[in-house]
This record gives C-alpha cells, structure tokens and sequence, in this order.
C-alpha cells in the first residue's frame, strides 16, 4: 500500500495556504515553511509545467530552467497521466488574467 497524502497535518497545512491572501503573504508564509531549495523546486517543477502546455521541447525547457531532463519527464507525466491540478490551476490563472486585462 502506498503513502497518502490525506493526512490531518495535510488538511491542516492547506487550510494556512488557502488563508493567504495575496502574493506577499505567500513570499512570508512559505519562507518560513521551506528551504530555499524547495520553494525553488517546486516553482521550477510550476515553470516546466507551464512550458510543457506551450509545447516547448525539453531541451528549450532544460535550458530556460534548469531543470534537469528526469524532472522535465516526471513533471510531463503528471501533466498527461496525474490528476489534472496543473491545467486546473493554469486555467484559473488565464481567467484572472484575462479578468485584470477587461479592468484595464
């Protein structure tokens, strides 16, 4: 049987994160919870995401980011085989864009 994520100390952290309230909150609140290595990856990990569903190569990828071709071919595969929280999101930040151009 494998890990669940579904823990208390789970919900319990993702209650804090849908508290933040804008982007200097989250530059407060996840300093203190990672290192600087982990926020850099994980934002990595978002950047690869993101330039895979502009289908960009890996290579372009690798050298725009830095990620390696291993992260590049995970990050792919929860792209294509995961449960769909990268596009959700992606979706949710092309509304929000498009929403601040029509105030503008």
């Amino acid at each position: 049987m494998g890990k669940t994520i579904r823990t208390k100390a789970v919900d319990h952290l993702f209650q804090g994160v849908l508290s933040l309230e804008n982007a200097e909150e989250c530059y407060t609140f996840f300093e203190d919870v990672c290192t600087v290595n982990e926020l850099l990856s994980l934002s990595q990990r978002f950047e690869v995401a993101r330039m895979l569903r502009e289908h960009r190569t890996y290579l372009e990828i690798a050298e725009k980011t830095g990620a390696s071709t291993a992260t590049i071919s995970r990050v792919n595969r929860s792209l294509n085989y995961g449960n769909d929280g990268y596009d959700m999101v992606f979706e949710r930040i092309k509304i929000e864009d498009e929403e601040e151009k029509i105030q503008e």
